[in-house]
This record gives structure tokens, C-alpha cells and sequence, in this order.
């Protein structure tokens, strides 16, 4: 199924007892580009976070925030800093002393000072909180692609649209090229006819005229070639791969080929015609720059 590289997905909710958060999103990326915001002192779980996205995200730049509420089973070991306490209250006297000032040292003014108090806690269970994030992170991931799925649903019907009506007019320019080269024989033959006053005319030379310029503003080979490319396109638009690089290929074939008739074609029609064909193209491209 194509999937659009623009996507959202989270989950809340209590995983064995902590609060857990993990919101995913990303937009298009030539490549795939993972970014993590994580608590503090949790860069191991960006290894898990990448073996989640491993198989399933191929391209796009993908944010991912998560966020874990702390376990209050853990023990916390609060320490004062003794030294530190009798500099800052050594001080604070000696300024009462010598300025007269009113003496309000208290131990809650002291315990907020820089330094005073350090608090530090049993490292985290990493093999817990991997699991934890692993089972948030699937979570949301589910939510994403399917909101990746949807989006890519409307890409693919939108560019099949424009395909069809692309060989839609690739039909008409192949009804009309064998005209366009008739009308060149008359109008030859009305021309030379003219210019040399005599409706003796070698037929000759008309059809020789005919034939090369029939030549030269052929257009068979290439609209045989869209149709070819288009119908690849449909082939990978029904792929369950990653095909978003592949189907830009295809579409600057498909450009060259329409650049290639343009510069061949010798009638009005047959140009604004050429003209649809590269703007529906050009729609295709900017779309398919979504495409995974």
C-alpha cells in the first residue's frame, strides 16, 4: 500500500504503573531522518526507538517525543552539603555583624542556596524502560501508518487521475499526428502549385515532401513509451514498497518524453495539447514528492 510521508501518531496512557507518552510525526525527507527528544539521562532508549522504525518507516524526517513519569518507588538519597552550609551561614553572620542587619537565616533560605542539598536516585532499569517504550512506541506507530495509508490512498487516486488523463490526450495526439501530415500534403500541393502556376505538378515529390515530414513530426515511438511509463507508474502506485524514489524516475521519463513530441509537433493543436500533458506531469511530480 503507498503510504504519504507525512504522518501522526501518539499514545497515553499507564504501561506497569509510569505514565507514558510517545508521540511520533514526520514530514517528506529524501531519506529517512530520525530525531528523538527523550527524558534526561534516557539516550539508550533511542536504540529502541530505531529498531521499532527499522521496517516499517523507509523515508521521511520522523520526530519522536516521549516522555516517562518518574517511578516513585525508587529510592531518592538527599545529601547536604556541610561544608558549604557553614560558608554561606558563616557569611550571612559576618554581614549581620558588620551592617547591622537583622538575622533571618532559616533552614528552608539555606536549603534553596546552589549546592546545598543534592539529591540523587537508583539508576533506572533500562531493560524496563526499553519495554515500556517499546510497548507506547508500537502503539502510536499504528496510529502513524494508518494515518500514512490514508494520506497515501488520496496521493495514489490523485495521480492516477491525472495518469489517465494524461493518455487521454496521448489518444487525441495519436488520432491527430496522421492529419497534421495530410494536411501538410495539401497544403504543399496548394503551395507549390501557386508558385508555379501550372497544376502539373510531379506527385512525386509531394509524397517524397510527405514522407519526410511525416518523419520528422512522428510521434509514435513516444507516446508508445508514456503509455509504457504510465503503465509501470500503476505498477508500483498497487506495490507494497517504498517505490516514492522509483516513481520520480518514471515521472522524468514521462517528461522527456512529452518534451521530446513537443519539440516535434508542427501544429497548434498537437502543441497545446503537449502543453496539458507536461502541466498534469508537473502535478504528478509534486505530488508524488510525498509518496514514501
Amino acid at each position: 500500500m503507498i503510504r504519504s510521508m507525512t504522518g501522526y501518531g501518539r499514545f497515553e496512557g499507564v504501561i506497569d504503573g509510569r505514565r507514558t507518552v510517545f508521540e511520533i510525526k514526520s514530514v517528506n525527507h529524501r531519506y529517512f531522518e530520525l530525531q528523538c527528544r527523550l527524558p534526561r539521562g534516557c539516550g539508550f532508549l533511542e536504540e529502541t526507538i530505531k529498531n521499532l522504525l527499522a521496517n516499517r518507516v523507509s523515508r521521511g524526517k520522523v520526530d519522536v517525543f516521549v516522555t516517562i513519569e518518574a517511578d516513585e518507588n525508587v529510592a531518592a538519597d538527599v545529601r547536604v552539603n556541610h561544608s558549604l552550609v557553614s560558608g554561606y551561614i558563616n557569611a550571612m553572620n559576618e554581614l549581620c555583624e558588620k551592617y547591622g542587619l537583622k538575622d533571618d537565616i532559616s533552614v528552608s533560605k539555606i536549603a534553596n542556596y546552589p549546592d546545598v542539598l543534592t539529591v540523587s536516585k537508583a539508576p533506572e532499569n533500562e531493560e524496563k524502560l526499553s519495554e515500556i517504550v517499546r510497548i507506547a512506541g508500537e502503539q502510536a506507530l499504528e496510529s502513524f501508518l494508518a494515518m500514512r495509508e490514508r494520506e497515501g490512498e488520496k496521493l495514489k487516486k490523485d495521480v492516477l487521475e491525472r495518469g489517465e488523463h494524461i493518455i487521454s490526450i496521448v489518444e487525441q495526439v495519436e488520432e491527430r499526428s496522421p492529419q497534421t501530415v495530410e494536411e501538410y500534403r495539401n497544403k504543399l500541393y496548394e503551395r507549390l502549385k501557386e508558385v508555379l502556376e501550372s497544376t502539373t505538378i510531379d506527385p512525386q515529390r509531394i509524397l517524397l515532401e510527405a514522407a519526410l515530414f511525416a518523419d520528422k513530426t512522428a510521434v509514435a515511438e513516444e507516446t508508445v513509451r508514456l503509455r509504457s511509463h504510465f503503465a509501470q507508474l500503476e505498477d508500483m502506485l498497487n506495490s507494497d514498497m517504498a517505490v516514492g524514489r522509483k516513481i520520480d524516475f518514471i515521472i522524468q521519463e514521462m517528461n522527456r518524453e512529452a518534451n521530446t513530441i513537443g519539440s516535434k509537433v508542427c501544429d497548434a493543436e498537437l502543441a497545446h495539447k503537449v502543453v496539458d500533458i507536461k502541466a498534469d506531469i508537473e502535478k504528478i511530480r509534486e505530488q508524488i514528492q510525498n509518496i514514501e
